[in-house]
This record gives C-alpha cells, structure tokens and sequence, in this order.
C-alpha cells in the first residue's frame, strides 16, 4: 500500500488582520436571516453533525436558528440571539457529538497566491457562567485538514468571543478547504454557538485621509486632491483603482483610468459623493475581489448656492433662517453662511396650518384589582404624520402600544409632521374589586350551625371550600353548615373574569351535651307527660338514643328500646308491658346518648308512674 502526504507550507498565527480588508468571500458566514425561528431545511455545512429543526438541539446534532429562548435550552444553556443587529439573523448552534469532529466545512476556490488572508468567526460558549462542572468549548482552524490555529477553551463569559488568523497562500496556491473541528468530548458541556464566519484578503492599511467629510461650495469652491495614504508593507508593489458610489457606499464602479495614488475632485455641483480605491500588488489581482483589499470611504459635500424649502408649521410654531423668524404663511427669501463659510441663498415657502392633531385611545382595564395587565393603544390620530411619539418620556415606534399596565395615568406625548404637540395623560382604571367575605369569627354551640350570607361581590365562577364539604354552588348566596368541632373556614373564589379573592374565618365550638329526661309519666292519653323518652335540651345535640330502659323496683325489665331518634314520644315507654298496663309505681330507667360530636355519655334515674 503506498501512502502519499500532502505538506502545504502556511505561515499562520492567531493574529487577526491590523490593515484594511477585501471582500468577505464567505457570503453565507453570517448564515443568512429569515422570518422562522430555525432554517427549516438542512444546509449540509457539517459534515460530523446531523441537521435538525427541534430546538434544543441534542448531542451530535447542529441547527441554524435566529434565538434560543425560555423553553427552549438544556439546563445549563443561556438564551441567546445571533451577533448581528438584524432581530431575523441566523447562528449556528451546536451541541457536541462525544468524540471531536468537524462542525463546519467550506471550500474556496478562485484564491491567488502570495496574499495574505484572514479566517476568523465569532464563538459563544452556551453554557453559563455558573456551569462550571460543564466541558469547555475548544475549535480549531483548519486549512486542507491542517491544523494551524487553535482558540484553547472558549471561556463561559455568556458573550462573543472573536477568534481567527492570518496567512499567506503559496506560491500557484488557488484553492482551500476551510474546516472548524471541535477539540473537546461532548456528553456534559462542550455546546457553542457559530455566527459571521469571515475568510477574506488582508492587506496595509489602505485610508483617505482625513476621515471626515470634505465640504465644499457650489460655484465658490476649487478642485482638489483626495489621496491614497497607504500604511504597512503587507504589499511589494502597489497598484490602485480608484472607485465611486451612486447609492451612498451599497455598489461601487470603477472610475476608468483613475490609477494613481491622487484623484482630482472637480465636480462642483451640489450633492453628496462617494469615493473608495482598491488595493493590490499586481494588475490581475486588482481585478479579482478575492485577492485585493479597498481603502476606507471619503465622502464629499458640495453645499448648494440656492436652498428651496418648502415647509409647513403648526400654527403658534416659527421658523428661524439664520436670525430671522418666520411665522406666518407666505415666501421669504434670506441669506445666511453656514459653518463651512459657504454663501447660501435660502427661499422657503412657508405654510402655518391649523392644529387640528387630536388623538384617540383604546385602553383595556386590568383584568382583575391590583393586576397589572391593562394596555393603552393610539387607536387614531386626526392629522398628518409622520409622527414622533414619546410614551413616560420614552420615544415609542409604532405601534404605540404600551401592556403591562397596573391603575394610574400614563403620559403621551404626539408630535405630527407640522411640529402640533398633544401632550396628554391616558387613564387606566381597575375594575370594581371582586372580594370573598365570610365575616367575623363566630362562637357557636354545639348543635348551632355555621351561617354566611352576601359571601362574594359578584357571582364567581368557581368556589373551592375548605373544608371539602361544604358544597355551594353558583350562585352561591348562602351557606348553612354544621360543625362540631373548632375549624378554620376558607373560601378562594374566581370571577367570571378570571379574578380571585379568598377570605377565611375561624369557627368556635363549645361542647354543650345536655339533655332532658323527665320524672314522671301519666299515660292517660290527654297529651302531657303519656310517654318516656330522652329529649334534646335547647338545641338538638343528640346524634342518636342508642339505648333506653325500664326497670321495676324488682330490677326486670318492663321496657327496652335501641337506636332512635331523641324527642319522639312513640319510641318511649307508654306505660304498659306486653300490651299490659303496669301499676302506678317508682321505676328505674338507663340510657346511653350519642351527641353529633361523636360523645357518648349514659344517664340512669328514677320515674315515677302515676295512673
């Protein structure tokens, strides 16, 4: 078998570029943007990792995602958005398989040798910064499935971190593979988060000096030079195209035959102008964006000599051209010197319209008493914008919504295009207050019963009761319950509306067990004293007779009776035996009483029968 080893000569260091820059090659090493949370089709970039679209992503697989939030992380992951300004940008998020492997691969073609280029990327250790039993992150930087750069662990900073190196191609050198390999194992830790991956040329520092915007006057200036001002040695030889922008810096043409390092600006009509050059060592890389670098943008102002405005005002408002105020409908021309010393002469036709700005609100309550879920929207607005809104003295973008509201006044401030001010305070009001009320504690006797009346404000939809037993349902008016025993009641209620209220009450019981047994029976059948029996004392606290006797003074018994209700002169003793009527005498009679809170006591006594 015969093995054959590529050697490619690189000098690389983990520096990044100190000069000015090409083109980024790697168009897509922002990984793009989109109005879904996760690209939903696979971009095949990894090649150790699987794709998928369920976020969090688990162990070995990778996703393109624009946020990670709540709800959607391990326990140790932070949430996290791409590093970029735009709210739909995506990132790269992957969780490491177990062993190290590539995570990212892109192959560049069309390079040229002997320039110096720059491969770096942004890198976020997902884990917090708490997660210290959690593997750090480690990448390294891969040119043809070499390593030539390594970021060692990425710390748990809960920030981006720029990582990268420069190197110089060799000589015929027109092609590279880029690769990002994970170092680290996976299993507890090891999860990161890609974004702006950049491979591009890196050359001197290439400026037009000064920075700041040249300002000129229309008909009154000269022309004059910009100049290449070329910093560094990264280049042996220099050649430059100068370049200019029609559309304020997005797209730049070439200016034919503006080669030098000096370029002549005479162009002395009013507007804005934006020059750049390119930068390279020889003509053909010059004309390959893959191999030259461009300067920074210089930017010129010729000030116009005659300034038409057209401008309408809100009546009580003015306008000041130079040291005159103007305030009233009509044209007027002024001129002034601006602070270049440019001659101007300024005609503004100047409209004063009525302050007709009105402004009209849709405002939703708290849902429930002190919650603060309430909202205020602008539901119109009677003028023409466009419109400046402050909301609590804070500018607002449409629309002009503020949540999270609890009772009070919020301050909106509207200015329409015309400068018209409504400066206004917007009311949020609670609902009427849904409450529970059970009353004062209440001292009761045993046998008494526990009343409430009035219990809620308005009709609730739900009553849940502690005790369990009391049942009430809607409307729920009234409750009538029995006790014996001390207890604490409680009532949690929810309105209509979603609102709960919850109130308790305690209850005191005094264990009062009396009963009345009477003396004497005369059964002669006239209504009064015709029957023995136990009889409830004040309230009936009787739960139940369980037993009752009757005994002669020979101590047989004449009449027994088990299990009954108390006060029931039937279930009693009429006098007799066996259908026999027993003499008029002294008789001795037992009983034992079960009370409602669950006592048993027994009684025994004398009585006498009189006929």
């Amino acid at each position: 078998m015969i093995f054959v080893f590529l050697i490619v000569d690189i000098s690389a260091s983990g520096q990044v570029c100190s000069g000015n820059f090409g083109t980024n090659i790697f168009d897509s090493g922002d990984f793009g943007s989109g109005s879904s949370q996760v690209l939903p089709v696979d971009p095949r970039i990894a090649p150790g990792y699987r794709y998928t679209t369920n976020l969090p992503p688990s162990d070995g697989y990778y996703t393109i995602a624009s946020s990670l939030r709540v709800g959607q992380l391990h326990p140790s992951w932070i949430p996290i958005t791409d590093n970029s300004e735009d709210s739909n940008g995506y990132m790269m998020v992957v969780n490491a398989s177990i062993p190290p492997g590539l995570f990212y691969e892109q192959v560049i073609t069309g390079l040229c040798e002997n320039v110096l280029y720059e491969f770096s990327a942004d890198i976020l250790n997902i884990n917090a910064s708490w997660a210290t039993d959690r593997i750090k992150a480690n990448v390294s930087f891969l040119l043809d499935d070499q390593e030539v750069y390594a970021t060692g662990d990425i710390p748990r900073n809960e920030q981006w971190n720029t990582y990268g190196f420069t190197f110089t191609t060799n000589p015929g050198q027109t092609e590279l593979k880029l690769s990002l390999r994970n170092n680290a194992p996976g299993g507890i830790g090891n999860d990161l988060a890609l974004d702006n991956i950049t491979f591009r040329p890196c050359g001197s520092q290439a400026l037009i000096l000064p920075a700041t915007v040249a300002n000129i006057c229309e008909e009154d200036g000269e022309p004059f030079d910009i100049t290449a001002t070329i910093i560094g040695s990264a280049f042996d030889n220099l050649f430059v195209q100068w370049q200019q922008s029609f559309d304020a810096g997005q797209t730049w043409v070439d200016l034919v035959g503006e080669t030098n390092q000096n370029f002549t600006f005479d162009n002395l009509r009013s507007g804005f102008y934006y020059y750049r050059y390119l930068l390279a060592d020889s003509q053909e890389k010059l004309k390959n964006e893959k191999c030259r670098t461009f300067s920074n943008t210089k930017v010129i102002q010729v000030i116009p000599k005659f300034v038409n405005v057209t401008d309408s005002i809100c009546q009580g408002l003015s306008v000041y051209i130079g040291d005159r105020n103007y305030f009233t409908s009509g044209i007027y021309v002024d001129s002034l010197q601006n602070i270049v010393g440019c001659d101007s002469i300024v005609t503004i036709d100047l409209t004063i319209v009525k302050d007709d700005l009105n402004s009209f609100f849709r405002v939703v309550s708290p849902s429930c008493d002190n919650l603060s879920d309430g909202s205020i929207q602008v539901e119109k607005l009677t003028s023409k914008g466009p419109y400046s809104v402050q909301i609590q003295g804070q500018p607002k973008e449409p629309p002009w919504r503020i949540n999270d509201l609890r009772e009070g006044f919020y301050n909106y401030k509207i200015t329409d295009r015309y400068g018209c001010l409504v400066d206004t305070l917007v009311q949020v009001s609670d609902p009427p207050a849904f409450g529970v009320n059970l009353g004062p504690d209440q001292s009761l006797v045993l046998g008494e019963r526990f009343e409430v009346s009035n219990i809620v404000t308005e009709t609730a939809s739900s009553y849940q009761w502690s005790p369990a037993s009391i049942n009430c349902e809607p409307p729920c008016i009234s409750v009538s319950e029995l006790f014996t025993k001390d207890i604490t009641v409680s009532l949690t209620a929810t309105s209509k509306s979603g609102c709960e209220a919850r109130d308790e009450v305690q209850v005191f019981i005094e264990q009062i067990t009396d009963v009345f047994i009477p003396n004497i029976i005369t059964p002669n059948e006239d209504g009064k004293n015709d029957f023995f029996t136990i009889y409830p004392q004040g309230v009936n606290t009787i739960e139940m007779v369980n037993e009752l006797s009757v005994f002669n003074r020979y101590g047989r018994i004449v009449f027994e009776n088990y299990s009954f209700q108390p006060g029931i002169p039937e279930f009693g003793w009429d006098g007799s035996k066996s259908g026999k009527e027993m003499p008029s005498d002294i008789y001795y009679y037992s009983a034992y009483v079960q009370f409602i809170n669950g006592i048993s006591k027994s009684y025994t006594g004398y009585l006498s029968l009189l006929r």
